[in-house]
């Protein structure tokens, strides 16, 4: 069943647009914007009916605070006015209202115009999707292409996507970094994660599946994968409308291999100055390259690899994202005796 907020300080219009909705969804009477933003933090609705002139906040004031928050910007709102003039209607739209209702209101025709803009709403949220899942698709055949090359790591994208997901479930639920993961969108967020290691495109077939431990200027080629992979999700960028994804992916791509202490490359920053996105890959990547076969080096034990970024919190890795590994270690082993087959 469909949720929707009615929002008025009218109790006679909350309780008339109640009555109509009762059966059909589940409703919510609010009698003021600062309830409704109350109960937004624990329910998020399908539809908000809004009431244009409330005292304190009034509608439009507070569709531009839905409009700023990421978490909400995406629930359709429909106006309820007693107003019955063009600048108030032409401004609401521009705010990106889907529709203005006028009060007293038809039950029937309430009824009606919410059963059409939710049907409008699922048919575009579907079509969405459906271009969602194409675009995911080409940036998975992208990330495969790039790591068919190399036939030293098979398999890494796959297995650092899915303990980037653990890690960042973990950071979730500790309330670590809890503003700026909120403001993410996980199914943009995974997905971009492919790229990471695009910029080894840029790399030679002879240095990038070299059997042997590279050279001093052989790694500086390797190391140069994380400049090369900014720069080629940069021309994307460039050339299309950035929704999120190229943005997370840029940061995966171009700070996975930065150091707490500033050690890292390629451009040595230190702590906060690296993305966030930088450091939670840099423990994805790291426990992946240490629990994996490699022709140089037999794969390091679960625990090995659990103590060696234990070892580097607050030199190598952000303490607080280790903090939260070390919660979720065991998660980590099944995901790679899942990924190993």
């Amino acid at each position: 069943m469909k949720t929707i907020f009615i929002v008025d300080d009218n109790d006679t219009n909350l309780m008339a647009a109640k009555t109509a909705l009762e059966g059909m969804y589940k409703t919510f009477a609010l009698p003021s914007a600062e309830k409704m933003f109350k109960l937004l933090e624990k329910i998020t609705p399908d539809l908000i009916l809004l009431d244009v002139d409330m005292p304190e906040m009034d509608g439009f004031q507070a569709m531009s605070a839905l409009k700023s928050d990421e978490k909400l910007k995406s629930i359709p709102v429909i106006f309820l006015t007693a107003k019955n003039d063009a600048e108030s209607e032409i401004h609401g739209f521009e705010m990106g209202a889907l529709d203005f209702i006028n009060k007293p209101f038809s039950a029937p025709v309430l009824i009606k115009r919410i059963e059409t803009h939710i049907e409008t709403d699922r048919l575009i949220k579907r079509s969405q999707q459906a271009v969602r899942d194409i675009h995911n698709a080409t940036i998975s055949v992208i990330a495969d292409v790039v790591e068919s090359r190399d036939k030293v790591t098979g398999g890494h994208i796959e297995r650092t996507q899915g303990y980037l997901e653990i890690l960042v479930n973990a950071l979730v639920r500790a309330g670590i970094y809890e503003t700026e993961i909120s403001n993410w969108d996980k199914n943009l967020l995974l997905p971009s994660a492919q790229l990471h290691d695009v910029g080894k495109i840029n790399v030679s077939d002879l240095v990038l599946n070299k059997p042997d431990k590279l050279t001093d200027e052989e790694f500086t080629l390797i190391k140069q994968h994380c400049a090369d992979g900014e720069r080629i999700i940069d021309e994307i960028i460039s050339k299309t409308k950035d929704d999120g994804f190229l943005r997370h992916a840029k940061k995966f791509a171009g700070y996975h291999h930065e150091k707490w202490n500033g050690t890292g490359y390629p451009r040595e920053l230190k702590e906060n100055e690296i993305p966030l996105e930088g450091r939670i890959m840099a423990i994805a990547d790291v426990y992946d390259a240490l629990v994996s076969e490699r022709p140089y080096k037999k794969p390091f034990t679960h625990e090995q690899a659990v103590q060696i970024i234990k070892d580097g919190s607050g030199t190598h890795f952000d303490p607080k994202i280790v903090e939260a590994f070390l919660t979720v270690i065991e998660e980590f082993r099944s995901e790679s005796i899942k990924a190993a087959g």
